[in-house]
């Protein structure tokens, strides 16, 4: 399989999003330079709008999400880092879903179950465990809400205990609390790693048929 890579929506000021950002910059910044009744006051404005205009474009850098597909391994890219699996340690990957009156509502989240937590914890920075923590914790309760353990969801959530795999592991800190986490998301969901489908640039099931593709064809390492 060809490496793939993917982006939630493209921006660069080559893109159509880069260049309306340019446009509107240019635009607003002519029309306060003719209201403008002094220089100064002009000046005042512009660097404002042009502070404005970083903001705008560092929000926009920091939403962007990226996908790596190879044949080897699979990776996300956050604006803080990002995590990779290689494809002989996904056992599974698949659309959440929660069951509702007998019937299985899917989530607006992938996930994904590994064979071994090890690789993935070991090369994960403490940045990106922090983020996952946060994003994902509307979906920690979603899940101690179907199992009836909703009081236990501050335990589950502040959980630091040290995790031990193997003989030789041992998570503290950020990455025993990321390992507690997906403990607690494999026994609610059945998966360990999950992304937003928010953060996709095609619907879920979409994108899980094509990492299902990549999946079946990886090659051994």
């Amino acid at each position: 399989m060809q490496t793939l890579q993917l982006c939630n929506y493209d921006f660069s000021l080559k893109s159509a999003k880069g260049r309306g950002l340019v446009g509107g910059f240019l635009a607003a910044a002519l029309l306060l330079l003719s209201l403008s009744t002094s220089w100064l006051q002009a000046f005042v404005a512009i660097t404002l709008l042009f502070f404005l205009a970083l903001l705008g474009i560092y929000l926009m850098l920091r939403s962007q999400v990226k996908y790596t597909l190879t044949a080897t391994h699979f990776q996300q890219h956050l604006f803080k880092g990002g995590w990779v699996v290689k494809w002989r340690n996904i056992e599974k990957i698949g659309v959440c879903t929660v069951e509702t009156q007998g019937w299985h509502e899917p989530l607006p989240w992938i996930g994904i179950k590994l064979k071994d937590y090890t690789p993935y914890l070991d090369a994960i920075c403490p940045r990106v465990a922090s983020e996952i923590l946060l994003s994902q914790r509307a979906l920690l309760y979603l899940g101690a809400h179907q199992h009836q353990c909703t009081n236990q969801f501050e335990d589950m959530v502040l959980n630091s205990d040290p995790v031990h795999i193997g003989d030789e592991r041992l998570y503290t800190g950020l990455k025993a609390m990321l390992a507690n986490r997906m403990r607690y998301q494999r026994r609610f969901f059945d998966y360990d790693i999950f992304i937003s489908a928010q953060d996709l640039d095609r619907e879920a099931d979409d994108f899980v048929g094509l990492v299902r593709r990549y999946l079946a064809a990886a090659e051994p390492d």
